[in-house]
This record gives structure tokens, C-alpha cells and sequence, in this order.
């Protein structure tokens, strides 16, 4: 078994170094998925918008039924501890978790006074800037509100979205193209996804089928901010088959180039390189 990369979580009031178990057999998160994350970043020692993360995941915990043991600011100090604990300057991913350890009705509800916390610290290098990667269709799609907790950053969504991802491997493609229930495109497998057509930057609009991304908020307001113009709006395969260019958003790897889409190939294009840009400038200033 691969070793975990340099990890350090935070869980009943103590740092403690690597892969830490905090989850039994019984644990209603483990069996039945009640449980919420938010991820941020750390790198070249900045840590943008850590912020709106640590609030979103309060505002996730409560919209599944769990309880916000810990204010954002809270989270942010513990945070900002935390990364005093790594050797040298990695990069690091920023994860703090709610779940539910124990049920309520019928064992199936999530007990709220039962929640439990935990932030995760671990090294996850950034992607170099300029690297590509390839898109495809998949049969899986997102689901609505009325079928599963899409306004919370919930565990329980991610299974969908990796058997998107796994289906786009298997066909020899990096990464998926999501559809909403009604045929439109809501989002990669992993991250909010932007294109361009004419200068005209483009995104889904945001209709509660995925996750409007933090990372894509603020880059609409860099874009906004640097001059360009922005739509949201509801978006077909075609259209971004037919785009000048496309690009994802995402607090992994932030700002990334589409290459290739099916079986169009595409290059880096000059909005997608500039918005990268702006991501880093807005980052460290």
C-alpha cells in the first residue's frame, strides 16, 4: 500500500500526525454518508478565500442535518495552526470534515447532537501552470434537490461523480462532462468548467444541480473585474464542443486548461492562461 503524503489532523483538541483513525464500524457517517467536507488550499505561502471555505462548510453541515461545532473563524486559526506542523513549504490540501457518529429516526437520520469535527492537513502538490487535460461525455448525470443534498458539499454526492470519472478513464479521457437531469451542462467530474466563444467567457448557471464553486466565484469576479465579459447561463454539449476555448475551476488545482474535448483538440487559449494569471496575482496580493 502506498504511504499518505506529510498529514497532520486536528480531532478532539489535538494535532496528530498522519492517517488518523476516527471512525468505527458503527459510526452513521461510515454506513449511511452523513458527512460534509470543504477543501481549500495552501501553496506558495498564501491561502485564498480560506475564509468562504470554512463558512460553506458550516453552511453544509447544517443543511445535512448536522450541527456547525465550530465557528469559521475558529476553523481558519486552527488552520493557520495546523501549517505551522509541515517541514519545508508544500502545498497543502485544507480539509475540514463534520459527520454524524451515531443515528436519530429510525437509525437512518443523522443524530445532530452527535456531530463530530475534524480538519485535515495533508501535502498534495499544485499542477504545473500550462498542463492540459482531455474531456468526455458520460451516461451519469446530476441530480436535482429534491433527490439528493446538493446544497451542502456532502460525501454522499461524490460516488455520482466518480462514476463519471471512471467511466471517461475507461474511454481514455481525463475527465467527464456532467449533464443535469434536463440534458444541460452542469460541471466536470471534479470541478466547475468555463468556456470562451468570440471573447465571451461562458459557465453553467448555477441551478442547484452542482456545486457553484468558490474558486469560480471569485474568477468570475477577476474576470468581471479584468475587463472580460461573463455569462451564466444554461450551456449544451455543443456549445462547448464549438468553443474558442475551455477551462476548469476548482480549489484543487484552480485554474486549468481544457486540451482536448471528444475528438477536437484544443490549445491553452489566452483567457484560460490570463485567468490563471489573475487567480495568482489575486492569491498572493
Amino acid at each position: 500500500m502506498a504511504e499518505w503524503s506529510q498529514t497532520w489532523t486536528w480531532f478532539e483538541g489535538k494535532w496528530h500526525e498522519g492517517n488518523v483513525p476516527i471512525v468505527g464500524p458503527r459510526t452513521h457517517a461510515f454506513w449511511l454518508g452523513s458527512s460534509v467536507f470543504d477543501g481549500a488550499r495552501a501553496f506558495e505561502g498564501v491561502t485564498p478565500d480560506l475564509d468562504l471555505h470554512c463558512e460553506r462548510v458550516n453552511k453544509s453541515a447544517e443543511a445535512l442535518g448536522l450541527k456547525a461545532l465550530h465557528s469559521a473563524g475558529e476553523i481558519e486559526e486552527l488552520t493557520h495552526e495546523g501549517l505551522q506542523l509541515f517541514e519545508g513549504d508544500p502545498a497543502i490540501y485544507i480539509r475540514p470534515m463534520y459527520w454524524a457518529e451515531q443515528g436519530g429516526l429510525f437509525a437512518v437520520a443523522p443524530d445532530r447532537e452527535s456531530t463530530r469535527f475534524c480538519l485535515c492537513l495533508y501535502e498534495t502538490p499544485m499542477p504545473p501552470p500550462g498542463r492540459g487535460f482531455t474531456i468526455t461525455t458520460t451516461r451519469f448525470r446530476r441530480p436535482t434537490y429534491e433527490c439528493m443534498p446538493t446544497n451542502a458539499k456532502a460525501g454522499c454526492l461524490y460516488p455520482n461523480n466518480a462514476r463519471a470519472l471512471v467511466e471517461a478513464r475507461d474511454k481514455g479521457y481525463d475527465n467527464a462532462i456532467v449533464f443535469d437531469m434536463l440534458g444541460n451542462v452542469a460541471e466536470l467530474a471534479t470541478s466547475n468548467i468555463f468556456m470562451v466563444k468570440d471573447g465571451v467567457v461562458a459557465t453553467p448557471a448555477a441551478n442547484g444541480t452542482f456545486l457553484a464553486g468558490v474558486t469560480r466565484h471569485r474568477v468570475i469576479q477577476l474576470l468581471r473585474h479584468g475587463g472580460y465579459r461573463v455569462e451564466e447561463t444554461t450551456l449544451s454539449f455543443d456549445d462547448f464542443y464549438e468553443a474558442d476555448e475551455i477551462f476548469s475551476t476548482g480549489n484543487y488545482s484552480k485554474v486549468v486548461p481544457v486540451v482536448k474535448i471528444e475528438d477536437r483538440n484544443l490549445q491553452p487559449g489566452p483567457i484560460a492562461l490570463k485567468t490563471r494569471e489573475m487567480y495568482w496575482d489575486y492569491a498572493h496580493a
